[in-house]
């Protein structure tokens, strides 16, 4: 396929890896356990080649290894492979081409492995994945269910975010805390208990986030607050599907932000 590049480059995946980290595949039926085990072993390979792919080792257009000499290098099963692959191509790092295999597709900015470990990315994005779906909801809930007094807690959270943003020191705490004042005036306890439970991803997420943004252009911090007025205009209108949408779309574009160099600007 035209613009395709084959590469040479190893992955490095070795045995001596997995035997260190005392992580070996589930045997038998799929239990809980053992498929806990199996996800940290996916997750691991993720970290893998998404070292490579920050690092540039790889780099856009290149072609991965087949899954069979990925396979081999770590080995794992192919089911292991499958499963890193299929979440690399999930989080839009890298697509299938049917007949040809894997190509990248998309770049980090290479700062991203000053601030966090390859290895945690997996789970972040899981997580933020789950984010966009719950906190959707959570957001159309309340514009429609907020009281004027929820309201000022969310308007009280936005502005503490915004003034942390311009004087250059925004963070995850604050961050975070908009998130929250959101969940709380949907009248819907389990959203904030949900959103807890992911507590620990999360709040890597947000922190590796910030940190990009806060040591990334004044355009990418101002995308940032711009979408949350958006979602703050929304909720105060009482527009439920407006609210839903802006959060969404917000949280996608954290995403797209945390994977793609080309929307570090």
């Amino acid at each position: 396929m035209a613009g395709r590049k084959r590469t040479g480059v190893a992955l490095d995946l070795r045995k001596a890896e997995v035997a260190a980290a005392h992580i070996h595949e589930p045997v038998g039926a799929s239990g809980t356990a053992g498929s806990a085990k199996r996800m940290r072993l996916s997750d691991q390979l993720y970290g893998q080649i998404f070292e490579k792919i920050v690092s540039g080792k790889l780099n856009v257009g290149d072609q991965l290894p087949s899954e069979n000499d990925i396979s081999a290098s770590f080995g794992v099963s192919r089911p292991v492979v499958r499963e890193a692959l299929l979440r690399l191509r999930a989080d839009g790092l890298v697509t299938a081409q049917q007949g040809l295999g894997s190509f990248v597709s998309a770049q980090p900015a290479s700062r991203l492995k000053t601030f966090s470990s390859a290895e945690n990315i997996a789970s972040y994005m899981r997580c933020q994945e789950v984010r966009i779906s719950l906190e959707g909801d959570a957001a159309r809930f309340a514009a429609l269910r907020r009281t004027s007094e929820q309201m000022s807690v969310i308007d009280a959270a936005h502005e503490r975010f915004a003034l942390s943003a311009v004087g250059g020191k925004m963070n995850a705490e604050e961050d975070l805390a908009f998130h929250k004042s959101i969940t709380d005036a949907t009248g819907n306890e389990f959203f904030r208990d949900v959103l807890e439970s992911t507590h620990e991803a999360l709040s890597g997420f947000m922190r590796l986030s910030i940190s990009l943004t806060r040591t990334g252009s004044a355009r990418r911090a101002q995308k940032v607050l711009e979408e949350h007025t958006a979602i703050v205009e929304a909720i105060r209108a009482k527009d439920g599907d407006r609210a839903r949408v802006a959060m969404q779309f917000h949280l996608d574009q954290a995403r797209q932000r945390l994977i793609n160099r080309e929307r570090d600007a």
